[in-house]
């Protein structure tokens, strides 16, 4: 089985002390087709803190600092391991925050790869940092249509190359408060997303964090795989969310697995924008 790891977090992510170079040597270790480091990259928060009015939301701030941290090493590190299939991706937070700040990303041509996410809906905390404990089901509703209206925009946008972790929204409500809300009620737009990225030829992430972190699936589930394959989605990448060298590669195979449940035959890696298909 050819792996892939498209989604991992080194030193340069603010969440994240792992070094760059054992990450890399643990992905040649493995024999991974393909690599990519993916580091964070908040457009939300681009600058020094000084720069905003409203704080008190975030928690982490001058994401450009970190930005050519990680792009200048890797664009350094694939001369290294010229014989390696390193990619040097970013995963872009919350592009619609602020639209300049990440069409500039967008152009860097240092870049082989973008993961957009959205980690944080607009007058709210990161979903990491929200205590779900004592919302009511009404509450969390209108907090999942705002994040799905998000993703919508976001893919209407779409200056990137995967759609990172849909339902990621799902992670904190389920692990620590045991919380599972019904989807259902947002299926019309998340399929009109899914419809969007396959019409524009983006494609989707297969996140395997879930699985090891207690989640019990990954982020998007089976249900939405198969939903963007139906809707004539092609491209499908897969990551570990790696954020320490033992996670890398974790579970990509049981992402592989539910690739192919959903009628996939080949995943993919990105150079230069472009994705390379590897048939699984």
């Amino acid at each position: 089985m050819n792996l892939i790891d498209c989604h991992t977090h080194t030193q340069f992510s603010m969440d994240s002390e792992a070094d760059i170079i054992q990450m890399i040597e643990r992905a040649k270790e493995l024999n991974l087709s393909a690599y990519a480091v993916t580091d964070h990259c908040e457009c939300s928060t681009w600058y020094p803190k000084e720069h905003y009015h409203n704080t008190e939301l975030f928690d982490y701030f001058n994401y450009k600092d970190d930005f050519e941290a990680s792009v200048s090493a890797l664009t350094e590190l694939k001369k290294k391991y010229s014989g390696f299939n390193l990619i040097c991706g970013i995963e872009m937070g919350q592009p619609l925050a602020d639209i300049d700040i990440a069409e500039k990303i967008a152009s860097d041509p240092r870049l082989d790869f973008i993961i957009a996410s959205l980690h944080q809906i607009d007058g709210e905390k990161d979903f990491y940092y929200i205590n779900y404990y004592h919302m009511t089901t009404k509450e969390i509703n209108n907090l999942l249509e705002r994040y799905f209206n998000g993703i919508y925009k976001m893919c209407r946008w779409g200056k990137f190359d995967i759609l990172g972790h849909l339902t990621y929204c799902l992670r904190y409500m389920k692990i620590r408060n045991s919380i599972t809300p019904n989807l259902k009620i947002f299926d019309e737009i998340i399929a009109e997303s899914l419809r969007t990225l396959a019409q524009n030829g983006k494609g989707i992430e297969i996140n395997t964090s879930g699985i090891r972190q207690g989640f019990g699936t990954t982020f998007p589930s089976l249900k939405y795989i198969r939903l963007f394959k139906e809707l004539g989605g092609e491209i499908i990448s897969i990551g570990s969310d790696a954020h320490k060298v033992s996670d890398i590669g974790a579970n990509i195979s049981d992402g592989i697995s539910l690739a192919k449940l959903a009628g996939f035959d080949k995943i993919c890696y990105f150079r230069k924008h472009q994705p390379n298909f590897i048939k699984i």
